[in-house]
């Protein structure tokens, strides 16, 4: 890592892998994979070292979260589905004070109403929904501000 450079970790949640397979109306035809790559040279043009990592474990994410404090200027989150109920995410979020945005790749807010609530909001810095993979890429723009 270069000195200066912003170091930004990049979380995915729960069933981000199937991208390209899964519900392609909803979540369009990228692969993981390639938004990774996609998001990575974007980074690269801000000087920031990109961490991206999926699991669809909770306590994993919560370990990533936790081992990201003191080495990481800013988390991105795609938390999935924990978005709605996940308050051990919420809360390892809050603890570690680094700034955190949350991401979608759709408007929550535009589908079935239990995916409207968002319980990790509230402790990020903002939220970027409905744009797809941009999501990521207006994330890492949003990240060069904090």
């Amino acid at each position: 890592m270069k000195k200066g450079m912003k170091k930004v970790l990049i979380i995915n949640g729960p069933n981000l892998n199937l991208l390209g397979t899964r519900e392609k109306d909803v979540y369009g035809t990228e692969t993981l994979e390639q938004i990774a790559q996609k998001t990575n040279a974007e980074a690269l043009k801000h000087n920031i070292n990109l961490s991206f990592i999926q699991t669809n474990h909770e306590g994993e994410i919560i370990d990533q979260i936790h081992e990201a404090k003191g080495n990481t200027d800013v988390i991105i989150i795609n938390p999935g589905a924990y978005t709605h109920y996940s308050i051990a995410i919420r809360d390892a979020i809050k603890a570690v004070e680094i700034p955190t945005i949350e991401i979608h790749l759709s408007n929550i807010y535009d589908r079935e109403e239990f995916r409207s609530k968002s319980v990790i909001a509230p402790v990020c810095v903002g939220q970027i929904s409905g744009f797809g993979s941009n999501s990521y890429i207006l994330a890492i723009n949003a990240a060069v501000l904090i």
